[in-house]
């Protein structure tokens, strides 16, 4: 480390105030995020077990399925480097308004409530920042937590019945933990993956992740799971494997695959979201949807027979 570099002096600058400062702070904040969740009924986080599976637009799509349904639903794109959701949308020209309350943010299609760091930023503007590079896992790390924390506790949601968290790429290491800490009631996580045979080891070490973190399974998505021929009506698998399949995590509930689908593709690149309802990867989320709504109606069930004391 080159010796022009204070390294106390840099972690002091992070920190900004004393240590009991910032254990107040950390209080406060944990504190005011009960109150902003509070009125939120269902939190799921949805992660994958790595990258280019296609995960953000999975979570948009799902958010708008249940839209379709009735539901209030927001989406927190935790994905602080890389945010997407708010393109996919159609939102990108849009940002926060800020008053005494808190943060108001955007509604995009179907009354989605959205909150993203893309609202912080002009277009292809980076989100980190170079020197000094051999300090950059420490405060830019430190820097992330931060604004996680701020959004949950600054993002006047209001009433919802559904908040989707869209993770970063991989297993996100560091995000699931800070969420389970400051949202301990969340219901649960939905893994989205690949059918590629290279995929399966991954999505395995992900489901053991969110167990040991004790985030119910809600259960998992195989993503570009082949696709139908326009012209003909075959099926064709680009991918070859069933990484995600009933047998192959049996102990998982698996709700279903999304074919690969130029249009939904172009229509995410473009920010004009399918919304015919006789669409047919609509009507696949609109399937999916059910699947999650199910699997949280199941274990709410369990959950009040153990409260009964029933076997």
């Amino acid at each position: 480390m080159p010796e022009d570099i204070d390294l106390k002096g840099i972690l002091h600058k992070l920190r900004g105030r004393e240590d009991s400062q910032v254990t107040k702070q950390l209080v406060d904040q944990s504190l005011a995020v009960k109150l902003r969740m509070g009125p939120v009924k269902r939190k799921i986080v949805v992660l994958s077990g790595k990258g280019g599976v296609g995960k953000s637009m999975v979570t948009a799509n799902l958010a708008l399925a249940f839209a379709r349904k009735g539901a209030r639903v927001g989406i927190l794109d935790v994905d602080l480097n890389g945010p997407c959701i708010p393109h996919m949308l159609g939102m990108s020209d849009q940002r926060f308004a800020f008053t005494e309350e808190g943060v108001i943010p955007p509604r995009g299609p179907l009354d989605l409530k959205v909150a993203s760091m893309a609202f912080f930023l002009a277009e292809g503007a980076p989100v980190r920042w170079a020197p000094p590079m051999d300090l950059s896992p420490i405060w830019l790390g430190a820097l992330e937590m931060g604004t996680i924390r701020e959004l949950l506790a600054d993002v006047v949601w209001g009433e919802l019945d559904f908040l989707f968290a869209d993770l970063p790429p991989g297993a996100a290491a560091d995000k699931p933990p800070v969420l389970v800490s400051l949202v301990p009631e969340l219901d649960g996580a939905v893994v989205v993956t690949t059918p590629s045979s290279v995929a399966r080891a991954v999505v395995g070490r992900s489901i053991q992740y969110v167990r040991d973190l004790g985030i119910p399974l809600i259960g998992l998505i195989e993503n570009m799971s082949g696709s139908i021929c326009h012209r003909c009506g075959a099926n064709l698998n680009p991918l070859e494997g069933d990484a995600a399949g009933p047998s192959s995590f049996p102990e998982v509930p698996f709700l279903g695959r999304i074919p690969w689908d130029g249009e939904i593709s172009r229509a995410c690149d473009r920010g004009v979201p399918l919304m015919d309802p006789e669409h047919p990867m609509v009507r696949r989320f609109d399937s999916l949807a059910e699947g999650i709504q199910k699997q949280l109606d199941l274990k709410r069930e369990m959950a009040e027979k153990i409260l009964r004391g029933e076997p």
